[in-house]
């Protein structure tokens, strides 16, 4: 089988696999020329590998001063949607307080 069907024929899994992702960004750091080896093999763009790789550098310690870590990221998210959606149901409380205020005699 040639390196193009290998790619269409490799199961999504393999990319969001940590043990392949590791060896994934072990592999990318050791040169750009590998790095575009890398990517045109998993049939991924070049910038989603240099991605990934940055985040793996920030998820090991060794990112940029005040980056948040995966965990942080998605706990921040959360909380950011969670924030809104009570932001949403404060809203509807004035709301409904306004409109039983209006009817009480």
């Amino acid at each position: 089988m040639n390196n193009a069907s290998n790619r269409a024929n490799r199961p999504m899994s393999f990319l969001h696999c940590p043990s392949s992702k590791q060896r994934l960004f072990g592999s990318a750091r050791s040169g750009i020329a590998r790095s575009l080896r890398i990517a045109s093999d998993l049939n991924i763009g070049e910038n989603a590998l240099r991605e990934w790789v940055q985040r793996a550098k920030i998820d090991a310690g060794d990112g940029p001063a005040g980056a948040l870590i995966t965990d942080e990221r998605e706990e921040f998210i959360r909380l950011r949607r969670e924030h809104k959606r009570m932001l949403m149901d404060l809203e509807i409380l004035k709301k409904a307080a306004e409109f039983f205020a209006r009817r009480s005699p």
